[in-house]
C-alpha cells in the first residue's frame, strides 16, 4: 500500500511513538512509524472499523 500518513495524535511530546495508517477501496493497513519496515497488519476496511469502534470502547491504561 502506499500512501502512509502518521496519527495526527502523533507530537514532539510523545517522542514521536505512534502509528501510520494507508488506505484502499476495500482495506485499511497500519504500521508502527518507528519501524516501518517491519511487520504491518492489514485488514478490510469493515474490520478495521470494528477494530477502532472496540479501541474506543476500552479504557486507557497508564
Amino acid at each position: 500500500m502506499e500512501n502512509w500518513r502518521k496519527s495526527s495524535y502523533s507530537g514532539p511530546d510523545d517522542g514521536n511513538n505512534c502509528v501510520e495508517i494507508s488506505t484502499s477501496p476495500t482495506h485499511v493497513s497500519i504500521r508502527d512509524s518507528k519501524t516501518p519496515t517491519r511487520a504491518t497488519l492489514t485488514l478490510p476496511t469493515p474490520a478495521f472499523t470494528t477494530f477502532l469502534d472496540a479501541l474506543k470502547r476500552t479504557p486507557e491504561t497508564q
